[in-house]
């Protein structure tokens, strides 16, 4: 690989994998050294990496840009490291580690080498409360308190554990991760039942993240969706109209605008106009031109035709 391309490959990998930063490499481009792993368990990311010097900016622009709010965990192997959000900014020196946020600016200073790693989790899944995660960014989680030291064991182990992201074994150790990191943080605001509580305060976001990754599934339904959070039909368009969200028109709203995208994108040819709105929920042909021509105000036919001219 030729240095100058160097900067380009990493910037793409760790905006692909993990979230949008500006680099900034500290040695010139044919000095940049960096290895770095990449993994999931269920909807957790995992990215570990050693690199030369560097510093990772989230800017105004690309936390404002968010569209899927997650919160990482950056895990301080060996060296030191600065992490800077929200008015506040902490020194990780070795078996320490901090949470940040997207939808926030911050900065990630790597002055001596990076040597760390980062866990990406959505937020809705976390389900605390916004206070108390701006409240906890940019804070050294470490030594001090026991939970962040078994933490810290945890998550350093299942970082590196291929066996552990992969069939049942993944599917096992998502809950318990997410649970881990949540008592953490609410350990370190000095009271545990914080960890309960945020459910309720969450739920609609929650709700709509689940919907978000269902949109795809024909029986998707009010009674699905209750029973996947534990609560009655009546309390889910309860929480749902606090929110301002009416349920059929907003899971109809997201299912025409996925159904917009293929039909404009580079595969918007190689299915049916039909099998593409079955794909997300509309079953009805018919009905499907309908309500794409009145929510856009042309048929996906001309939609197709004008994106893919023939």
């Amino acid at each position: 690989m030729l240095p100058q391309d160097r900067e380009e490959v990493l910037r793409h990998a760790v905006w692909e994998s993990m979230v949008a930063v500006d680099i900034d490499h500290r040695p010139p481009a044919e000095d940049i050294s960096v290895r770095m792993g990449l993994g999931a368990v269920g909807p957790l990311r995992i990215c570990s990496a050693r690199a030369t010097a560097a510093t990772l900016r989230r800017t105004e622009r690309l936390a404002r840009e968010d569209k899927e709010p997650v919160v990482f965990l950056g895990l301080q192997m060996t060296g030191t490291s600065l992490v800077v959000q929200n008015g506040r900014q902490c020194l990780l020196r070795p078996g320490d580690f901090a949470v940040y946020e997207s939808i926030a600016p911050y900065t990630l200073l790597f002055d001596e080498g990076v040597d760390n790693h980062f866990f990406r989790f959505p937020r809705a899944a976390l389900a605390l409360p916004e206070r108390l995660l701006r409240d906890i960014t940019a804070v050294s989680l470490g030594s001090d308190n026991p939970m962040a030291r078994l933490a810290f064991t945890y998550f350093s182990q299942l970082a590196v554990s291929d066996e552990m992201h992969q069939g049942v074994h993944a599917d096992a150790v998502v809950e318990p991760s997410i649970e881990l990191l949540r008592a953490v943080l609410a350990s370190q605001r000095g009271n545990s039942s914080l960890a309960r509580a945020p459910l309720e305060a969450t739920l609609s976001l929650r709700i709509t993240h689940y919907v978000r990754a269902h949109l795809a599934d024909p029986d998707l339904s009010a009674a699905r969706i209750a029973a996947a959070h534990g609560i009655s039909v009546r309390h889910l368009y309860a929480v749902l109209s606090r929110s301002g969200i009416s349920l059929g028109d907003w899971i109809r709203t997201r299912r025409l605008a996925e159904c917009r995208r293929e039909l404009a994108g580079p595969n918007g040819r190689l299915r049916t106009i039909a099998a593409i709105g079955r794909s997300w929920g509309f079953v009805d042909a018919t009905h499907f031109s309908k309500v794409f021509k009145r929510a856009y105000g042309i048929s996906p036919r001309a939609w197709r035709d004008h994106n893919h001219p023939r």
